[in-house]
C-alpha cells in the first residue's frame, strides 16, 4: 500500500491545475478518494472527523451485497443444470458457469454507469460522486439472468442520466437508481423481464454447461407459476416440475432475479448492515410487519380470481423480491423518509402496497419495485407531515404553558 500510496502522490501533480492531464483530475481524485481516507481537514470552526467518509459507507454496503451475489453465482448454475436435464450437479462448475454469466453484467453495469459519472463530473469540474459503488452491482442483481447486456447497458444509462445526474447527483436523486433501471426494462421491453425462459440461462459459456438439451422446461418464478394457476390445490415446481418445499425457497433454490431468491443470504447482508449502522432498522422492520399483516389480510379473503392470495403471509415475505427489497432498496438512506416516525410509516406502507399489487394484479405478479418506487415519491411527504405535526405539538405546548 505504501508503494501505491507513493505512485499515486508522484503522478498527482500532472492532475492538478496546471498540469498535462488537469482535465482529468477529478478522475485521478475519485481513485484516490476510493482507495485511501481523503486526508483534508477544516481550517476554521469546530468540526469532528473520522474515517467513515460516503466511499467507506458505499464499500459496506457492497460487502453486504457479497452473499447475495455470490449464492446467485451458483444458483444460475444450479438452475441451467437442472434445465438440461443434469443428474449431477459438481459445485465448483455450476459455480463457474454463474461467475461467467455474470461477470459481463457487472462490467456492463459499472462502465455504463461510472463512465457517465466520471464524464459529468468532468464536465461540471467537480468530484466524482460514489453512489454508483452499490447502484452497479444492484442492477445486474436484480435483472433477469437472460437480459441482454445491451438492453441493461441503456437502462443503466437512461436510469443514471435521467434519475440522477438531471436532479444534481448522489444525495438528490428522488428515485432509486436501480430500480428505476428495472422499471425502464420491465416497461420497455417487457418480454425479457417476464415470461418461462428469461430466468434460466440456457446458453453454453466457456466450456461450462450446454445448451438446452430438453425439449421444454419452465423457468417461471414461484410467482409467476401462482398468478397463472388454476384450481383449488397450489403447487410450486422448479423448471423440471418438480415440487418446491419451503426450504427450497427458503435456502434460494428457485427461479429468479439473480440476487433476489436467497433469503439466507439476504438476511446475513441484512445483519451486516444493521451492525454496521449503516441502515435503518426501522423501514427494515416495517416493510417486513406491513407485509406480513396484508400478507394474513389477502391469505384470509382468498379468491380463485386471484391465484397469489392463496399464498400465505411466510409465503408472501420469502418468494419473489421482497426481502431483497425491504433490506437493500426501501433503506436507501437518499430516497427513503428520514425522520424516524416516517421511517415506520414509509416501510409499513411500501410493505402493504407490495403485498396488495402483487396479490390483485395478475398482470404483474411482483410489487416489490413499483410500492418502493411509489414510497420514493411519497417520502419527502412523509417527512413533511411528520415534522409539521411535531412543530403543532410544541406549539401546543408552548400555548399550554404561557
Amino acid at each position: 500500500m505504501k508503494q501505491l500510496r507513493r505512485f499515486l502522490d508522484k503522478v498527482k501533480p500532472h492532475f492538478q491545475p496546471g498540469g498535462r492531464l488537469q482535465h482529468f483530475h477529478s478522475v485521478y481524485d475519485g481513485f484516490e478518494t476510493f482507495l485511501f481516507t481523503p486526508s483534508t481537514t477544516s481550517t476554521t470552526g469546530v468540526s469532528i472527523h473520522d474515517s467513515i467518509d460516503s466511499k467507506r459507507v458505499m464499500i459496506i454496503v457492497v460487502l453486504s451485497l457479497i452473499p447475495c451475489l455470490l449464492f446467485g453465482m451458483y444458483n444460475v448454475g444450479y438452475q441451467h443444470w437442472l434445465a438440461i436435464g443434469s443428474s449431477t450437479f459438481p459445485f465448483w462448475k455450476l459455480f463457474g458457469y454463474g461467475f461467467c454469466q455474470m461477470f459481463w453484467r457487472i462490467v456492463v453495469s459499472y462502465a455504463v454507469g461510472l463512465g457517465i459519472e466520471f464524464a459529468v463530473a468532468q464536465w461540471r469540474k467537480e468530484e466524482i460522486q460514489e453512489g454508483f459503488l452499490v447502484s452497479g452491482i444492484l442492477i445486474p442483481l436484480i435483472c433477469p439472468i437472460e437480459t441482454p447486456l445491451w438492453m441493461l447497458a441503456v437502462a443503466t444509462a437512461f436510469s443514471v442520466i435521467f434519475v440522477k445526474e438531471i436532479f444534481g447527483g448522489t444525495g438528490f436523486n428522488i428515485f432509486n437508481v436501480a430500480l428505476v433501471t428495472r422499471a425502464f426494462l420491465f416497461f420497455a421491453y417487457p418480454s425479457q423481464m417476464s415470461g418461462d425462459n428469461v430466468f434460466v440461462a440456457t446458453d453454453s459459456v466457456l466450456g461450462l454447461g450446454q445448451g438446452t438439451t430438453v425439449d421444454a422446461f419452465s423457468g417461471a418464478t414461484p410467482l409467476g407459476q401462482v398468478a397463472t394457476h388454476t384450481g383449488t390445490t397450489l403447487q410450486i415446481n422448479n423448471v423440471v416440475g418438480e415440487p418446491l418445499s419451503y426450504w427450497d425457497a427458503f435456502i434460494g433454490l428457485i427461479p429468479g432475479s439473480v440476487g433476489e431468491t436467497s433469503v439466507i443470504a439476504i438476511l446475513i447482508g441484512a445483519v451486516i448492515l444493521l451492525a454496521t449502522g449503516i441502515a435503518s432498522w426501522r423501514i427494515m422492520v416495517s416493510v417486513f410487519a406491513g407485509g406480513f399483516l396484508m400478507g394474513i389480510v389477502a391469505h384470509y379473503f382468498q379468491t380463485p380470481l386471484y391465484p397469489v392470495s392463496m399464498l400465505d403471509a411466510v409465503q408472501q415475505l420469502t418468494l419473489g423480491g421482497f426481502a431483497f427489497g425491504a433490506v437493500f432498496m426501501a433503506t436507501d438512506p437518499v430516497t427513503a423518509a428520514r425522520t424516524n416516525a416516517g421511517k415506520y410509516i414509509y416501510g409499513f406502507l411500501i410493505g402493504v402496497i407490495a403485498i396488495l399489487i402483487r396479490t390483485y394484479n395478475n398482470g404483474y405478479p411482483e410489487g416489490a419495485m413499483l410500492a418502493i418506487l411509489l414510497m420514493n415519491a411519497f417520502a419527502p411527504l412523509i417527512d413533511y407531515c411528520v415534522v409539521q405535526r411535531n412543530i403543532r405539538k410544541r406549539m401546543r405546548r408552548i400555548n399550554i404553558k404561557a
